[in-house]
């Protein structure tokens, strides 16, 4: 597999979590207090957006890599 391969396939993921979800986010937990055998946690959701329109530009580039025929060498 070559890497304009791997780049179009990552493209196409990326591009569909931009178009489908519109980002990617996570739940991070936090201890707050640990005393003893009493320990408080916190959850937090963080979220890193990812606007459709760059998504639906990734997902062509994807597929315009993954459909254009690899250049052949001179030589």
């Amino acid at each position: 597999m070559t890497a304009t391969r791997i780049a179009g396939f990552v493209l196409i993921v990326l591009g569909l979590v931009g178009v489908l979800w519109g980002g990617f986010s996570w739940t991070r937990e936090k201890t707050v207090v640990d005393v003893g055998p009493f320990k408080a946690t916190t959850q937090t959701r963080e979220t890193i957006p990812f606007p459709p329109v760059a998504g639906a530009v990734a997902l062509v580039a994807g597929v315009v890599l993954l459909v254009l025929p690899a250049r052949r060498r001179s030589g």
